[in-house]
This record gives C-alpha cells, structure tokens and sequence, in this order.
C-alpha cells in the first residue's frame, strides 16, 4: 500500500492560540509605541526647521555624565547608546522567546520568514552598493537600509485603520525580529573600532554573573537594575556598541515556562519593559535624532546624492523585491502552500510596508558617517523620505485589500460564546458547540415569545372598533 502523500505545510495559516495571544499583546504596545514615534519625529523635524532650531541644537549636544567613567556624553548620545539599550534588551527577549517557543522554535517553519528576512536585508544593502558603486558615492552606509521598524510600520497601520490578519502580523514581526538581530551583529562586528579589553572583559564577567543569578532564581529588581547599569557602562567602554550588552541580557532570560507558571520570567520581564521602551526609550531617540534639514535643497539632494539615493532606494525598493522575493522563492522550494484566505499580493504589501526603517536605520546611520555629520544628516533626511514613501506605497496596497482583512480579523475575533477564547479556536471543543446551541435556544425561545406578543397585538389592532 502506497505512503500517503504529506499534506503541504501552509504558510501564513492561523497561528496557535497562545501565539496569537502573546502577539496581539505585544503588538499593542507596540502600536502605541509606534504612534508615539511619529509624534517624536514630527516634532523633531518642527523644532529642528523653525526658528527654534538653535535650541535644538544646543540641547542635543549638551553633555552631561560622569567623565571619571567615560560617560560624559551628549543628550543625543545618551539617546543612542543608552536608551536604545532599553529597546534592544526587548529585542534580545523577542528573539530568545521566538527561538524557544515562537515561529523560530521550529527550523522548517522559521525557514522561510527567516530567509524573506535575509533576502530583505541582503538586497537592500546591494541595492545601495550598486547605486553608490555607479555614482561614485561611500559604501560606508550600506548597512542603513536594511532594517525594519516594526513600531513604525504598526504606527502606519493604525493611522490607516487597517487591522491585518494575526497571521500576516506575525510575519511582520517575525521578520522584524530577525531583521533586529542581524542588525545587532552588524553593530558588533562593523562598526566596532578600538577594543579597551580590560573593560570588555569587565562586561563579560558582568554579563556572567548576571546570567548566574538568573539561573539561581535570584529575583530583585534592586539587583539586576544597578548590575546591568554596570554592564552597560563597562560595554560603553570597551568599544563595542553599548546596545550590544542589552541585547546579550535579553537573550540570557528564560523564555519558556515550567509547570505551573503562567508565563515565563522572560515573558514577565519584557511585559513589564516593552512600554518603556516603546513609550520612552525609542520615541526619545527619534526626538533627538529624527531633527534634520527638510528644505527644498536638502530634499533635492536626497534623490541627487548616490549615499542618499541610495538609502531611499534600499529601502522602498530593496526592502520589496527582497522580502517578497526571498519568500515566493523559499514557499516554491519548501512546497508551503499559501493559506486560502490570503494571497500574494498581501505578502508583497507587507514587504513594502518591512521598507519603514527608523530607529535602526538612523543608528546605523549615525555610526556610519560619523566623521562626516552633514552626510550623517543627508543619511538620515533620507530614511525618512525612503520611510515616508514605503508607508504610502504599502499603505495604499494595503487599502486595496482592507475589506478582506477586515473581514478575517473580525472572524478571529468572534467570541460569540464571550468565554474569553475566539470560536476559531473551539469548533473541536464539544462544550462550545453545546454553549452556543444552548444560546440560540434562548435566543428562539425569546423570539418565539416577541411572536406571540406581535401576534396578540396585531388580533387587537384588527378587532372591531
């Protein structure tokens, strides 16, 4: 007797209950993070374009710290290096909680988002080495368009009102994640110039006995605040990136629970965490980095300029082409059917929707050109215009189809039953079935009875007079 033949995995098909609950929780915060990052960057570009201009200025490049550690730095610099170590320790928890019990745990399942990640970053980053390679311009930026901001993108979702499938959403945020963690180690290894060992070391031993109170169980945020505040400080100065020791202890959290556990310590940490660092940490970083030059000039320069031509075109075009590409090609050869209800064009305009790259973009910016700080300033007019035009493109895309979507997330959501638990996930439940039939026996029954009523009334209306 033959084998039977294996049912095609499906691709963006619905996610695990515990998935979608995890993801609509983070994607909130995440939201409202997003809105507030707009807002930081709208009110940067006004202060930095007003005659105010001047104060922006001076209060970016105040410098306050202690210099004995080697922290006196620039407000703008704290923004960078300090607060965006708040947003890449969550991503250190995002990625560790994917890798253990996410989309990642499960290497044929992660294949293909991580390879569309890949192929989004990839194609970018060639994208702008073409561009530069034929004008002429500095490779030195090639890492600017390659990443994905997944507040951003969200934030462009909730001004549009579109309110994507759980699946598609997990996608993005999947591919956001690993977009994160290539990013960090482009961080790392590129732009990384002197090595003070001593203090490396110094981080290391930190980051070691931070890991081993975390496997003692030792709680207390009074212990692990001034330890990582340590580490942090110890990174600074060794050379390597500072969001890089924030990135490490995210990534040292246990993210799966044990019996009896509702969540698990990493869950509970990056619960309480996340709104710092999507209500706080990154909205501030875009105030004091988002603040350039958007004059007739500057903007004609950034489709004139190959470095900055570049960024734009990494990112609404390479963030495209990439993404979808890399994930047309990985579903061909793994075989992974497309769930029914969606269709490819839903996944090119998530693709272009991944071409919103802010925080990351602008660090990596920063840290690109920063002997040059008027290209520093041309780099990033253009991660927001190339953001800027990805967020229309995908948005009007994105329009194109909001019925369908509209339609599936109100039938994930449905909970007519109003257990907590949307029906989708209980059609193999016996006691759903019997909840909802005892529901529509009350809902006859009480028909039956406005009947009846409606009938005695309409006898009295047409008795004699």
């Amino acid at each position: 007797m033959p084998a039977p033949t294996p049912t095609p995995r499906k691709f963006l098909g619905r996610l695990s209950l515990p998935e979608r609950t995890y993801l609509s929780d983070a994607l909130r915060t995440e939201t409202i993070g997003g809105v507030l990052l707009l807002v930081a960057a709208i009110a940067a570009l006004i202060w930095a374009n007003t005659p105010l201009s001047g104060s922006y200025g001076t209060v970016r490049a105040f410098h306050v710290g202690p210099a004995a550690l080697g922290l006196d730095l620039s407000v703008q610099h704290w923004a960078a290096d300090g607060l965006l170590a708040v947003f890449f320790f969550v991503a250190g928890i995002e990625l560790k909680r994917e890798l253990v019990a996410g989309e990642l745990r499960d290497p044929k399942a992660a294949a293909l988002p991580v390879i569309a990640a890949l192929s989004g970053m990839a194609v970018p980053a060639l994208v702008y080495v073409l561009v530069n390679k034929v004008g002429g311009g500095s490779l030195e930026g090639w890492a600017v368009p390659v990443a994905t901001d997944i507040a951003f993108a969200l934030a462009v979702l909730a001004v549009l009102g579109t309110s994507l499938p759980s699946a598609l959403r997990a996608f993005l945020l999947t591919l956001a994640v690993v977009d994160d963690l290539f990013a960090i180690l482009i961080i790392a290894i590129f732009f990384t110039s002197e090595l003070n060992f001593v203090a490396l070391a110094g981080a290391a031993i930190g980051l070691a006995v931070f890991w081993l109170l975390l496997r003692k169980g030792v709680r207390g945020w009074y212990v692990y605040v001034p330890l990582a505040l340590i580490i942090w400080g110890l990174m600074y100065n060794s050379g390597v990136h500072a969001t890089i020791a924030g990135v490490a202890m995210g990534l040292m959290l246990r993210c799966t629970r044990n019996e009896g556990e509702s969540h698990s310590p990493g869950e509970h940490i990056e619960h309480l965490v996340r709104p710092l660092s999507a209500g706080l940490a990154v909205p501030l970083f875009a105030l004091f980095s988002a603040g350039v030059s958007v004059s007739g000039a500057a903007l004609g320069e950034v489709f004139t300029r190959p470095e900055t031509l570049g960024v734009v075109l990494g990112l609404v075009v390479g963030k495209t082409i990439g993404i979808f590409g890399g994930t047309w090609l990985a579903a061909r050869f793994t075989r992974a059917e497309l769930n029914e209800d969606l269709a490819w064009p839903d996944v090119f305009a998530v693709a272009a929707l991944a071409g919103i790259g802010f925080t990351v973009s602008l660090l990596i910016g920063e840290l690109a050109f920063t002997s040059d700080p008027v290209l520093t300033d041309e780099v990033k007019a253009a991660v927001l215009t190339g953001s800027l035009i990805a967020a229309v493109f995908s948005g009007v895309l994105l329009k194109l189809r909001v019925r369908t979507y509209r339609a599936l997330y109100e039938e994930e959501e449905r909970d007519e039953d109003q257990d907590g638990i949307p029906d989708v996930y209980e059609q193999d439940d016996p006691g759903y079935h019997l909840r909802m039939a005892a529901l529509y026996e009350a809902k006859a029954a009480e028909h039956r009875k406005l009947a009846e009523h409606a009938g005695a009334a309409r006898e009295d209306d047409d008795g004699p007079a």
